[in-house]
């Protein structure tokens, strides 16, 4: 019985001085637990919407304000025409556009009726639909409070207009949300053993007497698996597009280009993941469990990153997905050009330079 207590004890110590085992024990639960209870949620906090005011009247300013004052929303800018509203939506980051009528106090006084238009952008259906009825409520409860001395009653009619997917179909964020973690994950995984499986074979000396400079071997990596990701995004395309009649409405030149772009970033990833690895079981449990998570909760594909805690929110701006989605749903439903992209496009090719660059300083030090 000694002896069985006395090994007992031996592999707690030895499990307490493996940090990795500590780490998977009470790390991961921990940064789990806290992922999903904030990242997980249906409410919406902090959106962006935005104001066409057409009557600028006391009763539209007290709306507006009750608006503002809402922890649901923020009014990031007022529209000053309908000319405007397209460009607003397009640019991505005003998810709806609140339209008062003109005169809006002077008919709901005189015709005890005044409209107001409700424009989302609906490329997220399940968003657009919280803005819609959080909006509504607001302005139910400003009609309750308008009717309760009134003696014929006023009402405010409310109008939605989703725009880019006006049908609500769910299937225009999986597809795009779906093609991002496929060629995230898959492109990651597939280079993330590719030199850690040199250095088990033993291969590795080869090509450390090989005249082959760092920065080639790094890009030799890459390259094969440039053309099998391709493939993998085509065919994701040609389903979405047959099976689920998903549109491509912007130009499929900048879709080619944004996506090997996005490609050759997952797969510097996986080659800085590589390089950084002893083995391919820690590389793939770095793939998987290091970005899995990152990459569904926090690249907006189901869940809204404003809704989301601050830290979470500037965390989301380090996962190359969150920007791919952006594009994917600029170029497939809104039909938006390079314009209105530059910005995620510089963001994912600085991405990739900062990647390939480390993995080459790795493999530098691993030279050494």
């Amino acid at each position: 019985m000694k002896r069985f207590i006395g090994f007992v004890r031996k592999e707690f110590f030895h499990i307490f001085r493996d940090k990795r085992s500590m780490f998977i024990l009470f790390g991961m639960p921990i940064v789990q637990i806290l992922l999903f209870g904030f990242a997980i949620t249906n409410e919406i906090n902090n959106v962006e919407i935005a104001i066409l005011d057409n009557s600028k009247d006391n009763e539209t300013r007290k709306i507006i304000q009750k608006i503002n004052a809402s922890p649901y929303f923020n009014i990031e800018t007022e529209v000053l025409s309908e000319k405007h509203i397209e460009t607003v939506l397009k640019k991505g980051k005003v998810k709806a556009i609140l339209v008062f009528e003109s005169n809006f106090a002077e008919k709901l006084e005189i015709k005890k009726l005044a409209n107001v238009q409700i424009i989302t952008d609906a490329t997220d259906p399940n968003t657009a639909n919280t803005i819609s009825n959080y909006v509504q409520s607001i302005l139910q409860n400003h009609q309750q409070l308008l009717n309760k001395n009134a003696r014929i009653p006023y009402q405010i009619s409310v109008q939605t207009q989703l725009q880019y997917n006006p049908e609500l179909k769910g299937v225009f964020n999986f597809v795009p949300g779906v093609m991002t973690v496929i060629l995230m994950l898959v492109s990651a995984m597939m280079t993330s053993i590719s030199i850690t499986r040199e250095k088990e074979l033993g291969t590795m000396e080869i090509l450390l007497v090989s005249p082959l400079k760092p920065f080639q071997v790094i890009i030799g990596k890459v390259f094969p698996y440039i053309f099998l990701s391709i493939i993998n995004a085509l065919v994701i395309l040609v389903l979405g597009f047959l099976v689920f009649e998903m549109p491509i409405e912007g130009s499929y030149l900048l879709l080619a280009f944004e996506t090997i772009l996005f490609i050759v970033t997952a797969l510097s990833l996986g080659i800085l993941i590589s390089t950084i690895s002893q083995t391919q079981q820690t590389a793939m449990m770095i793939s998987l469990m290091g970005l899995m998570l990152p990459v569904i909760l926090l690249s907006e594909f189901i869940f809204p990153i404003s809704s989301m805690p601050l830290p979470l929110q500037y965390i989301s701006n380090i996962i190359p997905a969150k920007w791919f989605i952006v594009i994917l749903k600029g170029i497939m439903l809104k039909g938006v050009g390079l314009q209105f992209l530059w910005k995620e496009t510089l963001i994912l090719l600085g991405m990739t330079v900062f990647f390939i660059v480390l993995s080459v300083k790795k493999y530098k030090i691993r030279l050494e």
